[in-house]
């Protein structure tokens, strides 16, 4: 590149001081999770861009405030390498990433038995698994910065583990297809609980923007309720569509009809953790999302100004995941 090109990179130069010990492990995993490239020893790149900018700036002032030193450039090129090269070092890093999933995903999937003899236990156990590699496959999607090949060889080796694990009906006839489903539960009424609040606020969500576009919404008390024709319940007792194992509604119904878009796993994953309070996934925004949902359910007592609300938050939370990168 000619030295009158915009600049490409940033690049993070720092210096961690030894204590407190624990800094340099906590910075390294921040770097990891943004999917920054390591050039040679404490330079770390990232393709040129705002959101890069201010992440690089947060670790820097971190690195500063424990004692060390850091700075954030601006590189037009990284030094001894083309930028061939250094796309090529992210790409490494992201399949070796993928790589991690799709053996993972295939060990499980060899280490099942026949559907048939696969028991429930088992298969709760196992799509906890799934739930877990597919969060991470979407983790991984977000900082993908070039394309790594393996991508589609992890996505393959989710789809195969997740097919083994579809309940066989009626003598071992495979469930219905997701398109199937879909076209069969268009302009339902769908039926929760009185005082929905982050499960069913982000079931309805993803109902109405996925599922089932012309979908109505009734509130109801709760146990006992016999749903009439042309109802289907979520997220209550004896529902068609609830809580399985240790998964939230959201997860279930992600699954059954196959959603596999990669920015609704991490949605799902602050759903959980938010509904289920066990910290399985851990993800920054959990708190955040938790506190504007309390505030929705202080907020406005009417459950169908809830759905109206949280729904707002949930169309910015997906748009926030589908265009990171």
């Amino acid at each position: 590149m000619t030295m009158g090109n915009e600049p490409r990179w940033l690049l993070l130069i720092h210096q961690i001081p030894p204590r407190p010990s624990y800094l340099r492990v906590k910075i390294w995993r921040r770097l990891q999770r943004l999917g920054a490239a390591g050039i040679k020893n404490s330079v770390y790149a990232l393709p040129k861009s705002d959101p890069a900018q201010e992440d690089f700036q947060w670790i820097r002032q971190e690195i500063v405030r424990e004692g060390g030193e850091a700075s954030v450039c601006e590189a037009r090129f990284v030094e001894g390498l083309t930028d061939e090269q250094v796309e090529a070092m992210f790409r490494a890093a992201r399949g070796e990433d993928y790589r991690g999933v799709a053996d993972e995903a295939r060990r499980s999937t060899a280490g099942l038995p026949s559907p048939r003899a696969l028991s429930s236990d088992r298969r709760a156990r196992t799509q906890t698994s799934l739930g877990r590699l597919k969060s991470r496959f979407a983790e991984i999607v977000a900082i993908d910065l070039f394309g790594a090949r393996e991508r589609a060889s992890a996505s393959a080796a989710l789809s195969a583990l997740e097919s083994r694990l579809q309940t066989p009906v009626n003598g071992g006839t495979p469930v219905k297809t997701p398109s199937t489903l879909t076209k069969n539960v268009r302009g339902r009424t769908w039926v929760t609980r009185r005082g929905v609040h982050v499960d069913r606020i982000a079931s309805a969500w993803l109902i109405r923007r996925f599922i089932d576009p012309r979908a109505r919404f009734k509130f109801v008390s709760g146990k006992g309720y016999e749903p009439g024709k042309g109802e289907l319940r979520f997220d209550m007792f004896d529902a068609e569509f609830t809580h399985e194992g240790d998964r939230c509604t959201f997860e279930i119904l992600a699954e059954r009809f196959r959603l596999h878009d990669p920015a609704l796993a991490p949605i799902g994953a602050i759903v959980h953790d938010i509904d289920l309070k066990d910290a399985k996934h851990g993800r920054p925004e959990t708190s955040g999302v938790e506190r504007l949902i309390a505030g929705i359910a202080l907020g406005h007592r009417e459950d169908r100004d809830r759905l109206a609300r949280g729904g707002a938050l949930f169309d910015d939370l997906y748009e926030c995941f589908k265009r990171k990168r």
